[in-house]
């Protein structure tokens, strides 16, 4: 990744995510509240889904566009198109079918991000559309989606990241990365 990489999260309703889902998570749209956020997102900036409601990440997409405007009707109905006129074009990185889900529930208290919540009430931390989260929490759920979708320990780049997650999942990820890795060189 390019150095100024941003790390996004996309937290939205179930009927937004199944819109986003029906168009390939090739198109994101966000209301005039998120517009000095979506100006600030760039090709090569990073995203992840969230689904709110049912506290899930379902994908992982790459922005391959800068912010523009389009009231074209996709998400919601006419009184509400308006709402997401912000839009950035994404290329898509990892999708889960729903049996694949991440769970919020599990994995969401230990993210960074959430810290400054009461444990309890972490969700509450992800209750607005649109998110910058910390590098390392979005590798983290990156390479859960990676395992989810392949089972096997997910690397975005590099298997150094899982271990700077300071977690139990990234070092027991490591330790099968270099299994793995030395039954492929004997």
């Amino acid at each position: 990744m390019a150095v100024g990489t941003n790390y996004w999260m996309f937290a939205e309703t179930e009927e937004n995510c199944a819109t986003t889902r029906e168009l390939g998570f090739t198109l994101f749209g966000m209301s005039g509240k998120y517009k000095k956020r979506a100006q600030r997102m760039q090709p090569n900036d990073r995203v992840i889904f969230y689904v709110r409601q049912k506290m899930y990440w379902i994908a992982s997409a790459t922005v391959v566009s800068k912010s523009y405007i389009d009231e074209e009707l996709i998400w919601g109905d006419e009184s509400t198109s308006k709402e997401y006129r912000h839009r950035v074009k994404l290329k898509p990185d990892h999708i889960l079918s729903p049996e694949e889900f991440i769970d919020g529930l599990l994995i969401g208290p230990s993210l960074e991000y959430v810290k400054r919540w009461s444990p309890e009430y972490w969700p509450l931390a992800f209750w607005e559309k649109l998110h910058l989260l910390p590098q390392k929490d979005f590798r983290l759920l990156e390479n859960e989606i990676i395992r989810k979708k392949t089972g096997k320990p997910g690397f975005s780049k590099s298997p150094i990241n899982c271990i700077r997650t300071n977690s139990s999942y990234g070092m027991s990820a490591f330790k099968a990365w270099i299994t793995q890795s030395r039954k492929v060189q004997a």
